[in-house]
């Protein structure tokens, strides 16, 4: 017994960023992690599409029932930068175990939601157990998996993160259109109870992890949590209610970007010189690391930047239902779903950087695609672009994840993790915000370029007006009655209207063309990152 003892190979010591802790089958602990998870990230787009439904049952107007949206996301803000001190404080089994029970006792009660104000607190609650699902899991499938196989790790990860909310509109919308809009709450209350009794049974802590609990490390930066957690919720709430308030013009909005400013700049000062600090945004000096956040910023930014401009799209120009609009979009989902884990098993073999630089070039490719659509483009060439974009999706962050954790310690990867969900989610947010207001601005600005042309005395516009005028009359109809003088105001009308669909038609190219070039920019990002060797190691692995 005791030879065998001594030829047992000693465990990795805790500084080796090889440590991994898989008491059960990676793959069973995989699926336990993600399954709560994926109805979270769900829930930040599944309600959107059940919004008219939500306050018309409710007695609510259109733009009041957003605030079941925006309470979801500033909660989520909130609870964000405190994951990581959670988890050493309480450990991150408990703490996974609390954030799925708060989950789902409150989206239960979301659906028993009596009027609008309650739902909205409801949902607060929601996002303050969901918010820290997402950096526990990854944090989890990190510690996990070995190095060689930790690129299949993220890649059930990436499943659960990205394939999610493509097809929450989707979901949503059969659910509204078939069933009760509260379901979209009660369908996380028997998954939320399965993945409570799994997670109690299969997950467990890591040494490493729970010989860092109660330490002084951990104790003491209330003062840094509230501001960073003020700052984010503060940008949170901007980016999220900046379009409805006119931005600038909002003394609302200027006050949540000035507070928002002000308390992340704070908090990153406090929390850098903080011995023991609550977000510990030092581990970001890791070169890899940081750029992979960065990265993610720019990632999140695009990728939810296209999903919340294509359904607009289809439905404002297009006529498209959310039902189909959701079809169109699906394909690139599954698309995402199928090729996670072959990219997974490719990112042991293969330099990292390049996979994710391919992606890069097939993401942007698929955004040019879309800058070339038309008021004429077909289902088919709308899902084409869809699917390329997936691919491209698939290797892109299954790499970058592998490369952000490979050189980061045990003991930061529960802060890493956390970090790398924030730049996603900001990302996410600004990317919404911001191709939402410009598309309203490029609207106005090619409506003002195009009415010039509507003058009397352009060429084409006197022709077509006179050619559709005498179409008009001579179809006739009660409005018209064969008159030309009613004739011409219908045809006037008629052009105005296909004016106004071109301009928001060339809006919508502009913006896809803009995130096509934005993308771009993630391209020295991942030159500058250090060359990850196949295998799960990274040049000049520091202590």
């Amino acid at each position: 017994m005791n030879a065998r003892a001594s030829d047992a190979p000693a465990p990795a010591p805790v500084h080796s960023t090889e440590t991994f802790h898989a008491p059960f089958n990676p793959w069973l602990i995989a699926v336990v992690a993600t399954l709560a998870t994926f109805m979270e990230v769900l829930d930040t787009s599944i309600a959107n599409v059940a919004l008219p439904h939500i306050a018309g049952n409710l007695g609510a107007s259109v733009t009041d029932s957003t605030w079941t949206l925006t309470s979801y996301l500033l909660a989520n803000a909130l609870v964000l930068p405190a994951t990581a001190w959670l988890s050493a404080a309480i450990g991150r089994r408990n703490y996974y175990m609390l954030s799925v029970a708060v989950f789902t006792l409150s989206s239960l009660l979301c659906g028993f939601a009596p009027n609008l104000e309650t739902l909205v607190f409801f949902r607060l609650l929601q996002g303050l157990g969901g918010g820290g699902l997402q950096p526990l899991t990854q944090a989890i499938l990190v510690d996990t998996f070995p190095p060689r196989q930790r690129g299949m790790g993220m890649a059930v990860y990436g499943m659960t993160v990205v394939v999610a909310p493509v097809i929450g509109p989707t979901f949503g919308g059969w659910i509204t259109d078939n069933h009760d809009w509260r379901w979209i709450f009660f369908i996380n209350v028997p998954i939320g109870l399965v993945a409570l009794a799994l997670s109690a049974r299969f997950i467990t802590d890591p040494p490493y992890h729970v010989r860092s609990k109660g330490s002084a490390r951990w104790h003491g930066d209330y003062v840094g949590l509230g501001l960073v957690a003020l700052g984010l919720a503060s940008l949170q709430l901007a980016l999220d209610l900046g379009e409805r308030y006119d931005w600038l013009e909002s003394r609302l909005i200027v006050g949540a970007l000035a507070v928002a400013g002000l308390a992340l700049l704070a908090g990153f000062l406090w929390e850098w010189n903080h011995a023991a600090p609550v977000v510990d945004i030092r581990v970001l000096s890791e070169r890899n690391l940081g750029l992979s956040c960065l990265h993610m910023l720019i990632f999140g930014a695009v990728l939810f930047g296209t999903t919340a401009l294509l359904p607009i799209f289809m439905q404002t120009l297009l006529g498209y239902t959310a039902q189909q609009s959701g079809m169109a979009l699906s394909p690139g989902g599954m698309v995402i779903a199928v090729l996670m884990p072959l990219v997974g098993f490719l990112v042991a073999r293969v330099d990292a950087r390049w996979m994710v630089l391919s992606g890069v070039a097939v993401i942007t490719l698929a955004l040019w695609m879309m800058a070339g659509f038309t008021l004429e483009v077909d289902f088919r060439t709308l899902v084409i672009a869809r699917i390329v974009q997936g691919f491209g999706l698939a290797f892109v962050f299954v790499p970058i994840n592998t490369i952000a954790y490979a050189n980061v310690l045990p003991r930061d990867r529960n802060a890493a993790s956390s970090l790398m969900s924030i730049a996603r989610n900001i990302g996410g947010s600004i990317g919404i915000g911001a191709t939402t207001a410009m598309l309203a601005r490029a609207t106005q600005t090619n409506q003002n370029l195009l009415v010039a042309h509507l003058a009397p005395h352009e060429p084409a516009y006197r022709a077509a007006l006179e050619a559709l005028t005498q179409r008009l009359t001579t179809a006739g109809g009660t409005a018209i009655g064969g008159d030309p003088e009613h004739a011409e105001l219908a045809a006037q009308a008629v052009l105005a209207s296909v004016l106004d669909a071109q301009a928001r038609m060339l809006a919508f190219a502009q913006q896809f063309a803009f995130l096509a070039v934005a993308f771009l920019a993630l391209v020295p990002v991942v030159l500058l990152m250090r060359k990850r060797a196949p295998g799960g190691h990274v040049e000049l692995v520091a202590e």
